[in-house]
């Protein structure tokens, strides 16, 4: 399926590709989903994948709390830019290195269920219209919903299965 572009197109394909990506996982014995991927990926595992996507959920929840109040969002983090991100991934990776995997994955599907929830409140214009809220900038809060679902979970799809041939 193409980028979503509405509502509709947004809810099925986060859930479908948040679907493939737990069906991914699940795919794999509880030995090879604890390995680590071989050597020159940032993410060491499959954990660190999961911990990733729960904690850029936890940043988009962050500044959409705090647009929706009118604040300007520290985005994508307090003391980052969108220049510093791999700096910033590697403290989330940092952050979660002794959760185990059954706990990242109770958490992220909590986060996922809090954005899912985000996008059900919204109707498809509220979603799509560029600029209509002020801490979107020049896009819309689809586009961030579309990069922190499922553009995200086919990232880590595809990160998993290479890190796993």
């Amino acid at each position: 399926m193409a980028r979503p572009k509405n509502k509709s197109d947004l809810i099925s394909l986060g859930q479908e590709n948040y679907k493939l990506l737990n069906e991914l996982v699940d795919s794999y014995s509880a030995e090879e989903q604890e390995s680590d991927f071989p050597p020159g990926t940032l993410n060491r595992n499959i954990r660190d994948v999961l911990a990733h996507l729960h904690h850029w959920h936890l940043m988009f929840l962050g500044w959409y709390e705090a647009g929706m109040k009118g604040e300007k969002p520290e985005m994508p983090a307090k003391g980052y830019s969108w220049k510093t991100t791999p700096d910033l991934n590697l403290e989330i990776r940092k952050r979660y290195t002794r959760t185990p995997l059954s706990e990242v994955r109770k958490m992220l599907e909590t986060s996922f269920h809090d954005v899912l929830n985000i996008i059900e409140s919204h109707s498809n214009e509220e979603l799509f219209t560029k600029k209509r809220y002020k801490w979107t900038g020049s896009t819309s809060l689809g586009a961030y919903l579309v990069s922190a679902t499922s553009s995200h979970y086919d990232w880590a799809i595809k990160l998993i299965k290479r890190a796993k041939r």
